[in-house]
C-alpha cells in the first residue's frame, strides 16, 4: 500500500489558478474523495497525481519519494476515466489483459489473471464479448478490471459513475468499495456528488475554486462544517445570526442552549441545524423557535417544510403524516447537541 502526499500543489493555466497551494496527506490503503462543484480543480489534481499534467509548483510524493520526475507510465498509478475508453476491436479479455501484455507476461498467466479479475468485478465468462455487446455498467467494470489487473500502487477514478443510471451507480459504488478493501489499495476518486463521496470515502477533500476547504471524515461535513458555504454544499440552508453569551446563543429575542458552546468564545456567530435534526412541536417548548409555514411538500418518508424563522427561510423535515397548511404557525425545537456555530462573517 502506498501513501500519497501533495505538498503546496499548484496548477495555473495562464492567469487562471486551477489548483492553489493544495496540501493533502492520504494514508496508505485509504479511499479519498476529491469533492466539489464543476471547475473547482479536482480533475486537474487527479491528472497531476497520474502524471498527465505537470504542476506549476509543489510536490507529489508516493510514499517517501517524489514522483514529479517519474513519467506517467512508470508511476504505478492507474487512472480510470468517466468514459470507459475500451478498445472496440478487442474482446473483453483482451481489453482487461492489455496492460499485462504491454509488460511482456506470458499468455497463459495473462489468461489466468484475466479470469480472476473478471470474477472480482462480477463478469465471469465475458472474456469473448466485445464492448458494444455490454451495458454501460458492464463496460465500466471492464475498464475498472483493466486498471486493477496491473496491481497499481494508486488507483485514480475520475467521475467513473457519472454516465450510469441511479441503480447502476449504487451497484458500482458497492463494487468499487469492496474491491478497494479486498485489494488493500490506496484510491482517490473525483466526484461532484455529495452522496457518492459520503458512501464511498474514508475521508473527503472538499475544494472550492481550487482551494481546499475541509479534509475530514464524511460525518464531519454534516455535523461540523467549517463554513456556511460548506454547510450549504451539503444541503443545509438553515442559518440564523446570533450572539453567544455563555452556554446560550440569543437569536432575535430567543435564547437557545448550545450543547457544544464551551469550545467557542462569546461573540457573534451563525447558528445552523440540519433539516433532519429539527423537531416539530405544536406549542412552545424548551429550546424552540416560532416558525411560519411557507410551503410543505410530501417526500414519501417525510414532509419537507419551507419555514420563515426569524425572517430567514429554513427547510426542515416533518412527519410524513403531518398537516402543515401554508400560513400556519408551528414551533421548531433545536436539540442543543445538534446546534453548530459558524463564523458570522462567512
Amino acid at each position: 500500500m502506498t501513501a500519497v502526499v501533495l505538498q503546496n500543489l499548484t496548477r495555473r493555466f495562464g492567469n487562471v489558478v486551477a489548483v492553489n497551494d493544495l496540501n493533502l496527506e492520504i494514508a496508505a490503503g485509504e479511499l479519498v474523495a476529491l469533492l466539489g462543484p464543476s471547475g473547482c480543480g479536482k480533475s486537474t489534481t487527479l491528472r497531476m497525481i497520474a502524471g498527465l499534467l505537470s504542476p506549476t509548483a509543489g510536490d507529489i510524493r508516493f510514499g517517501d519519494r517524489s514522483v514529479l520526475a517519474v513519467p506517467a507510465e512508470r508511476r504505478g498509478a492507474v487512472l480510470v476515466f468517466q468514459k470507459h475508453l475500451l478498445f472496440p476491436h478487442m474482446t473483453v479479455g483482451e481489453n482487461v489483459g492489455f496492460g499485462l501484455r504491454m509488460r511482456g507476461l506470458r499468455q497463459k498467466e495473462i489468461r489466468v489473471r484475466v479470469q480472476e479479475m473478471l470474477e472480482l468485478v462480477r463478469l465471469p465468462g465475458f472474456e469473448q464479448r466485445r464492448a458494444h455487446e455490454l451495458s454501460g455498467g458492464q463496460q465500466q467494470r471492464v475498464a475498472l478490471a483493466r486498471g486493477l489487473i496491473v496491481h497499481p500502487a494508486v488507483l485514480l477514478l475520475d467521475e467513473p459513475l457519472a454516465n450510469l443510471d441511479a441503480n447502476l451507480r449504487l451497484e458500482m459504488r458497492e463494487l468499487i468499495r469492496s474491491l478497494q478493501q479486498a485489494l488493500k489499495m490506496t484510491a482517490i476518486f473525483v466526484t461532484h456528488d455529495q452522496e457518492e463521496a459520503v458512501m464511498l470515502a474514508d475521508r473527503i477533500a472538499l475544494l472550492f475554486d481550487g482551494v481546499l476547504q475541509q479534509f475530514d471524515r464524511p460525518r464531519a461535513f454534516y455535523e461540523r462544517p467549517r463554513s456556511a458555504r460548506i454547510a450549504r454544499f451539503f444541503r443545509n440552508e438553515n442559518f440564523l445570526h446570533g450572539r453567544k453569551e455563555g452556554e446560550r446563543i440569543v437569536c432575535g429575542g430567543s435564547p437557545l442552549v448550545v450543547g457544544g458552546g464551551r469550545e467557542h468564545p462569546d461573540g457573534e456567530y451563525l447558528l445552523t441545524v440540519r433539516p433532519e435534526e429539527v423537531r416539530i412541536a405544536d406549542t412552545q417548548v424548551e429550546n424552540s423557535l416560532r416558525a411560519q409555514v411557507l410551503a410543505a411538500v410530501y417526500m414519501g418518508t417525510y414532509m419537507q417544510l419551507l419555514l420563515d424563522v426569524e425572517g430567514q427561510q429554513w427547510r426542515v423535515h416533518g412527519p410524513a403524516d403531518g398537516c402543515y397548511p401554508a400560513g400556519s404557525v408551528i414551533w421548531i425545537q433545536l436539540p442543543p447537541q445538534r446546534i453548530w456555530l459558524l463564523p458570522a462573517s462567512v
